[in-house]
């Protein structure tokens, strides 16, 4: 009936699809769906017109299966609204979910922060938050009907309730006698009544099983708490945290059923992780250096862009049969908006997802094109550092981080058309340091992809609260259009053949979960001898704040503790460090393999952290140097600068984190040279007036500042050498570039290498002594 339609309309010399502005026949289709016929048509054009839309809006897609991969509020947005916002509960059943009632949602897992970070410091569980999220946009209104036989009213009053119970946040221990877990359990007695029993029974869980206590004295997101207890509820009781670490198959089920149940007793459609392996997302810049975890992704400003991402699986892969029997008999597949390098990639990563989304080759593949550049992932392009993310080079990332290319994943990419949204908008947009992802439609074409640009946003987030993004309505009714239509459209011209998969390397090596790294940090930091000057700080208060700092850096190995044996803080008064060329107020004391920490540093907890990452730094040089001298070099009356010496412990009495072959590439790197007639002694030539960065605080310097580069701006100043395009006009500026690069290659494969690894600095460990 559509193509008879469209037939007819192109008959006419001046065919009426010439009245939509839109370039492209997809396009005109999409823009008809959404915003109707042009005011302007007339007469049999606009009769034509409004048959065509009428026409695309009819097509039955009850048996249509959808499935939609995504992770956070770019997947729930589409799905149904985001349900974060106090806002979605006036208008809940909206989006893909109501359009396709089959609507499947696959949610990546590596989101480790906020409730869900705190999950992971007691449970060996996958990350939940984003699927919590996503189950609860998914609510819909015919399934909660004929599930409790409501009334389109009923039905959304016990939506709104539910809102309110999945998105309660408490931030003190969490009780039966907690004042808004009274409220809460009010609401709960308000749903109907079998499904405010499934979450009475839920709630009590929280406090009858053993295995969640410690759960309860973190602040939360009551719903993950929810689907925690869904998921433990599937466990038999005598399974304990300990055994489920180690028999991770245990968990699995527990979760896919925990899900269905949850899903089932809400109304909603299938909601599933892209793997129910615990996962860690792994980020490497173009300076070369590896970050981990996706919280640190938006939070660290590197001023570069980011060139490769990984996935480090805590243990061996697992992949839901369902999940990969509903890619296989999708009619459609979306990938939604989000993070672009923490949410559609890792999902992409988990082994033979792609490879099933490519095996369909009869389902409509649509990528939904993210909005605006993000801090941290599209500020910058790894193309072009100097200009604006495209939205090319998000589909260069993909390219370059899904095992075998986006081929095959996606056709249709849906961008938002900026000319439709008012230049005041953009323009207060940009004062907010804001930014658009810009459509570059020729290069997208080259690419072999369909650009269809059209008027997505939500005019009504606009008018309300001032924001640009998705509008789950319009993105539905274009997904629509593109498939009733999609046998009209002439097939793309692409024969460009698939990529073969690469193999991701997959590291098989035992690896500590989230939660036994966080439990042996605790031992570590509650068994550390501590010294603490004066009433600036409460003992228990300084080691919560040292164990989260352990914790926020997932990068920093449990081996790098043992070299510190204690922490003293020093009283500002008898603190007598020479600070002439630095502000440092920490530092490692070989002698009794202490870190010294002045007391004033401990006042907040940005200067705690930054003071203990720099000593704990140096505390992998250990006792490494067995004289220190700086001595003055005069010549014919007149002082020209000094030499710092350094002497090295003899290898059998050295207890260091490096072996002796990596001791001597980075004081290499440290540019201190070593005298021919004695290899354990090192020098190096300072010219008078000029400060210089020994060793050790060079060391922890470069520690912290790998950790996060605003710790260490210092460091970070040194580094910016490697972001300023090289020319051979200065050759020692090649040089210093390359030793910039050296060094970092060093901490990236030997200081906080993850595995061992065949690079030439890594050797075997000598014996270490304590």
């Amino acid at each position: 009936m559509i193509a008879e339609k469209l037939s007819e309309i192109a008959a006419f010399s001046l065919s009426p699809l010439d009245l939509l502005p839109q370039r492209e026949l997809r396009e005109k289709i999409v823009a008809l769906a959404i915003q109707g016929v042009p005011e302007h048509a007339h007469g049999q054009a606009w009769t034509h017109l409004e048959g065509l839309r009428q026409r695309l809006l009819a097509t039955n897609v009850d048996g249509v299966r959808v499935v939609v991969f995504g992770g956070g509020s770019g997947l729930s947005n589409i799905i149904g609204g985001d349900s974060r916002l106090s806002s979605w509960a006036q208008k809940p059943f909206s989006g893909l979910k109501e359009i396709f009632r089959q609507t499947s949602s696959i949610v990546c897992i590596t989101d480790d922060g906020g409730s869900t970070g705190e999950l992971l410091k007691d449970l060996p569980l996958v990350a939940i938050g984003d699927m919590r999220h996503v189950l609860l946009s998914s609510i819909q209104l015919a399934r909660l009907q004929k599930r409790y036989r409501l009334t389109a009213q009923e039905a959304t009053t016990t939506v709104a309730l539910l809102a309110d119970i999945f998105n309660w946040r408490y931030t003190d221990q969490l009780s039966r006698e907690h004042p808004g877990l009274a409220a809460i359990a009010q609401k709960i007695r308000q749903l109907p009544t079998a499904l405010g029993t499934y979450l009475l029974f839920l709630l009590d869980a929280l406090f009858t099983d053993r295995r969640l206590a410690g759960t309860l004295s973190r602040p939360h997101c009551f719903g993950n708490l929810l689907l925690v207890a869904a998921m433990y509820r599937e466990i038999a009781a005598e399974h304990d945290n300990q055994l489920l670490a180690k028999r991770q198959d245990l968990l699995y089920p527990a979760v896919q059923l925990g899900m269905k149940a949850l899903a089932m007793a809400l109304g909603a459609g299938s909601v599933l992780p892209c793997t129910p392996t615990p996962a860690q997302l792994r980020v490497r810049y173009s300076n070369g250096v590896e970050s981990g975890g996706e919280s640190r992704l938006s939070q660290t400003r590197r001023g570069c862009p980011v060139e490769s991402v990984a996935v480090q699986y805590f243990g061996a892969v697992h992949v839901y049969d369902e999940v990969l029997a509903d890619i296989a008999a999708a009619d459609i597949v979306v990938l939604a908006p989000g993070s672009l390098y923490s949410s559609i990639i890792p999902i992409f990563k988990v082994p033979g997802l792609a490879e099933a989304v490519r095996q369909n080759s009869r389902a409509l593949k649509i990528l939904v094109s993210n909005l605006w550049v993000q801090s941290g992932e599209t500020d910058l392009s790894l193309a072009d550092p100097e200009r604006k993310f495209h939205v090319s080079d998000m589909i260069r990332a993909y390219e370059e981080n899904i095992p075998g290319g986006t081929k095959g994943l996606f056709n249709e990419v849906i961008c938002i058309s900026l000319q439709d949204i008012p230049a005041s908008i953009l323009q207060r947009y940009a004062v907010e340091g804001k930014v658009p992802i810009y459509l570059d439609r020729e290069r997208l074409s080259r690419r072999g992809n369909l650009p269809i640009e059209c008027g997505v946003y939500s005019r009504s987030a606009l008018a309300e609260r001032g924001v640009i993004q998705h509008d789950p309505d319009s993105l539905a009714l274009a997904v629509k259009g593109l498939y009733s239509a999609r046998g009209c459209f002439p097939a793309p011209d692409d024969t460009t053949p698939f990529a073969q998969p690469v193999a991701e390397t997959l590291d098989d090596c035992p690896r500590l979960l989230p939660f036994q790294r966080y439990r042996e940090l605790s031992l570590w930091v509650d068994a550390l001898p501590i010294e603490v000057a004066g009433d600036t700080i409460q003992l228990s208060e300084l080691r919560r704040r040292l164990v989260e700092t352990l914790w926020d850096h997932p990068i920093i190995p449990l081996s790098h503790l043992h070299y510190c044996r204690g922490i003293q803080c020093i009283d500002r008064t008898v603190w007598d460090r020479d600070q002439q060329w630095d502000n440092v107020f920490s530092f490692y004391d070989p002698v009794d393999s202490r870190i010294k920490i002045r007391s004033d540093q401990l006042m907040s907890e940005k200067g705690l952290e930054v003071a203990f990452c720099i000593a704990l730094g140096e505390s992998l040089l250990g006792n490494y140097a067995a004289e220190k001298e700086m001595r003055q070099v005069v010549q014919e009356g007149l002082t020209l600068g000094r030499v710092y010496h350094l002497h090295l412990r003899d290898e059998e009495e050295r207890y260091c984190y490096f072996s002796d072959r990596q001791l001597r590439a980075f004081l290499f790197l440290a540019r201190m040279c070593s005298t021919a007639s004695d290899p354990r002694h090192y020098t190096r030539l300072v010219n008078d007036g000029e400060g210089f960065t020994p060793p050790g605080l060079l060391l922890g310097l470069m520690y912290a500042w790998y950790l996060d580069n605003r710790f260490a701006t210092h460091i970070e100043y040194k580094m910016s050498v490697m972001r300023i395009n090289q020319t051979d006009l200065i050759p020692e500026q090649q040089k210093m570039v390359q030793r910039r690069r050296k060094m970092v290659e060093f901490f990236c494969e030997v200081v906080f290498t993850a595995t061992p690894s065949m690079h030439p600095f890594n050797t075997p460990h000598p014996r270490q002594k304590r």
